[in-house]
């Protein structure tokens, strides 16, 4: 991965996210996602035991620490068409979006 991201690949992603930033805006945020970049490029340099899992951390997750996690409950909504109702298109009690357009990236 480079270490820094480039003009050309921040307008491409400006440009997938559909933003409109100022050539300040731009500047900024670019530099920003930089630091955030060079931040990760630092935290993996750091050496790790292979045996280390991926969450591990300091804080221990016992049964005195941890709340006991709750069973899934479904709670079907009462009156569905009400809902339904408040959506500007609905096909067979399905709410109908509009197609995001989006790119194939290689």
């Amino acid at each position: 991965m480079s270490d820094e991201i480039s003009v050309d690949v921040f307008n491409h992603l400006v440009t997938l996210a559909a933003l409109e930033l100022d050539e300040k805006q731009a500047a900024y945020l670019r530099r920003e996602l930089n630091q955030q970049l060079k931040a990760i490029h630092e935290l993996a340099a750091i050496p790790l035991e292979a045996d280390v899992t991926v969450a591990a951390h300091g804080v221990p997750y016992t049964k005195t620490t941890s709340p006991q996690l709750r069973e899934d409950e479904w709670i079907p909504f009462p009156n569905p068409a009400e809902i339904l109702a408040q959506a500007p298109q609905v096909e067979e009690s399905h709410i109908v979006v509009p197609d995001i357009p989006h790119q194939k990236l290689d």
